[in-house]
C-alpha cells in the first residue's frame, strides 16, 4: 500500500476522490495530469510523495509525473525537496498552495493592466476599443484591490481557524 493510500484508507475510496476532484481541476481549466498529481498529493497524508509513488498510484509514466510537476511548481502549488540522504527529488503540496496559487496570479494581473493601459493609450480613450480597453483595465484593477483585501481577511480567518502560522 502506498503512502498515499494510507493505513486503515480505502484505496478505492482515495482512488475515487482524486480522480473526481481531478475531473473538477480540468473543468477549471487546469491539465489532467497536472490536476491528477494535485489531487494525489493533497490525497496524501503526508502531502509528499515521490515519483515513483506518483506513478504507481496513478498509472502514470515517469514522464506523465515529469510534465505534471514541472507545470504545479511553475503555478506554485507544488513545490520539489530532494528525499534526505538520496538524489531523488519528491513533491509536496502545502496548505496554503491556493493562497500562493493565487498571490502568483496578482503578478500576471498587473503586467495585464500595464498592458491594457497601452492598449487605450494606443487605441484612444475616446474609440469604441478604446472605451471597451478602458472598462476592461477598471476591472482588473478592481480586481486586484479586492484580491489583496481578501487575502488579507483569508490570513486573519486562517489564524483563526488553524492557529497562527
Amino acid at each position: 500500500m502506498t503512502e498515499s493510500a494510507g493505513a486503515g484508507r480505502d484505496t478505492e475510496a482515495v482512488s475515487r476522490f482524486v480522480e473526481s476532484f481531478a475531473a473538477q481541476l480540468v473543468e477549471a481549466g487546469m491539465q489532467r495530469m497536472a490536476a491528477r498529481v494535485f489531487a494525489a498529493l493533497l490525497a496524501s497524508d503526508e502531502g509528499v510523495m515521490t515519483s515513483a509513488e506518483l506513478g504507481e498510484q496513478l498509472k502514470i509514466s515517469p514522464a506523465a509525473v515529469s510534465g505534471a510537476v514541472r507545470y504545479l511548481a511553475q503555478t506554485h502549488m507544488v513545490s520539489r525537496e530532494r528525499e534526505p540522504g538520496s538524489r531523488r527529488e519528491r513533491y509536496r503540496v502545502h496548505g496554503d498552495q491556493w493562497y500562493e496559487a493565487l498571490t502568483n496570479r496578482e503578478a500576471v494581473l498587473k503586467r495585464w493592466e500595464g498592458a491594457l493601459r497601452e492598449g487605450v493609450t494606443s487605441l484612444g480613450a475616446q474609440t469604441p476599443a478604446g472605451r471597451r480597453m478602458a472598462e476592461t483595465l477598471a476591472f482588473f484593477e478592481f480586481l486586484d484591490g479586492e484580491v489583496s483585501a481578501m487575502m488579507e481577511r483569508w490570513r486573519a480567518h486562517r489564524d483563526r481557524t488553524f492557529g497562527a502560522s
